[in-house]
This record gives C-alpha cells, sequence and structure tokens, in this order.
C-alpha cells in the first residue's frame, strides 16, 4: 500500500503560489513547516513572531497551528514581497504583516515561538534569543548537517550554530530535517 501525501494546509499553497509568481525562491521547505505547525501548536494562546517573511509559506505554516488565543507577527523588509503575503493573511485579525527591519518585532515581544528566518538570526544573534519568553521556542533554519562537535561549515566551526546550542540561557539541540538541512531548536530556560 502507497504511503499517502502528508496534506499541505491550503493557505500554504497559496503562499507558496504567491512566491512562485513574486520569482521568490528562497521560501520555507515542508519538512521545516510541519515543524513550525507543530511549534505553533504547542502555544495555543502564544505570541508567534517569524522574521523573514518572504512570501508567507513560513507564515502560512506557522498559522496553521496557530490557536483562537494566539497572535502571529511576522516581518519582512521588502515591501512588495510584504504585501502580497499581508494578503494572504487579509481575512485573518491574528496575524500582523510589518514590512521593515526584524527589530519591528521587538515591540510585540516576549515570543512564545520565534521563527528567525531573517534578520537577527546573524547580525544580532543575543538580541534574538533576549525575544523569547520564558520557555519560549526558538526555531532557526537553513543549517547544513555537520556530524562532528563543534559542527563545522565549510571547514570552520560553525560560531553561530554553537552560539545559539551553547546559550546559557538556551536549552538547544540541532534536527535533521532533511539529509541536507538541519534546524536548531532552542527553549528559553525559565
Amino acid at each position: 500500500m502507497a504511503m499517502e501525501e502528508r496534506a499541505v494546509p491550503p493557505r500554504v499553497v497559496t503562499a507558496e503560489r504567491v512566491a512562485s509568481e513574486a520569482g521568490f525562491k528562497k521560501s520555507c521547505i515542508r519538512e521545516v513547516g510541519r515543524l513550525l505547525k507543530l511549534a505553533a501548536a504547542a502555544k495555543p494562546d502564544g505570541a508567534i513572531a517569524e522574521s523573514g517573511t518572504g512570501s508567507g509559506v513560513g507564515t502560512a505554516w506557522l498559522h496553521s497551528g496557530l490557536g483562537t488565543g494566539a497572535r502571529l507577527f511576522t516581518v519582512e523588509r521588502d515591501e512588495e514581497l510584504a504585501r502580497r503575503a499581508a494578503g494572504v493573511f487579509a481575512d485573518d485579525q491574528r496575524v500582523s504583516v510589518l514590512t521593515g527591519d526584524w527589530q519591528l518585532l521587538e515591540q510585540h515581544a516576549p515570543f512564545d515561538v520565534f521563527f528567525c528566518d531573517g534578520g537577527g538570526k546573524r547580525d544580532d544573534p543575543q538580541r534574538v534569543v533576549e525575544q523569547l519568553a520564558p520557555g519560549g521556542l526558538l526555531i532557526l533554519d537553513d543549517f547544513t548537517p555537520s556530524p562532528d562537535w563543534p559542527p563545522r561549515f565549510e571547514g570552520q566551526v560553525d560560531e553561530l550554530r554553537m552560539f545559539y546550542l551553547t546559550h546559557p540561557d538556551l536549552d538547544a539541540t540541532e534536527v535533521l530535517i532533511t539529509p541536507a538541512s538541519s534546524v536548531v531548536i532552542g527553549a528559553r530556560r525559565l
């Protein structure tokens, strides 16, 4: 018996279409998306954030797990992409698509889930951690799996990954998402 393809939420399909129409090629992959849905569902009344909306694919995955009492704040630097993504969520007042720098999210912090896929991840990682509520989940994707400790990327110790994996305020681990991609997940210590 063939395994059925796992369902993809309709809003994700819409956001993927928007990405295609916009020529945007850096959308969240479905494997990461399913993790985002799970994280949002784990915080049903939470404040959820995303840095790097793109066309809204990751946002749509977060939205698919969003509880009725939750709020989702996402920020995109590119005005046209932000406008297109906002259209995907225009019918849901729980979702706010912000246009500008990732630091716009700070006014809505602390977050119970923070998918940091854009600004902040590399340029101000300490500030990213500070946006988390106690027990808040941080999700960082687009890492290349490394069998070594400390993890390496292109022959060098991956200092960014080490920052998050060893941060004193986080309990963090790295999870293989596909054979070529991993995610760092951290929970802010209480």
